[in-house]
């Protein structure tokens, strides 16, 4: 296994919907994937809830946003807000 997986630039990002602000400096974006099924191969869709790090509070629910892979944070949140894409 090669070591480029490990360079800060390689960091996964996703774009997702805010579904939750009730924590303090925490947010809960879902994120939906549109994969193909293994053995049908029609296009489905995947979702999944993440917990990212939004220090100053500026998503709200409904925004759409997009987070950042980081070092973990606590137990569930490894996430971190880079920008709110539209209100």
């Amino acid at each position: 296994m090669s070591e480029s997986n490990t360079k800060p630039g390689l960091r996964k990002s996703r774009v997702g919907v805010v579904v939750s602000t009730g924590m303090e400096k925490t947010i809960v974006v879902e994120y939906v994937a549109r994969v193909p099924h293994p053995r049908f191969k029609k296009i489905v869709k995947r979702t999944k809830k993440f917990y990212a790090h939004d220090e100053e509070g500026k998503a709200a629910v409904g925004d759409k946003v997009r987070i950042t892979e980081t070092k973990p944070i606590s137990k569930l949140k490894c996430w971190e807000l880079t920008e709110v894409l539209s209100h």
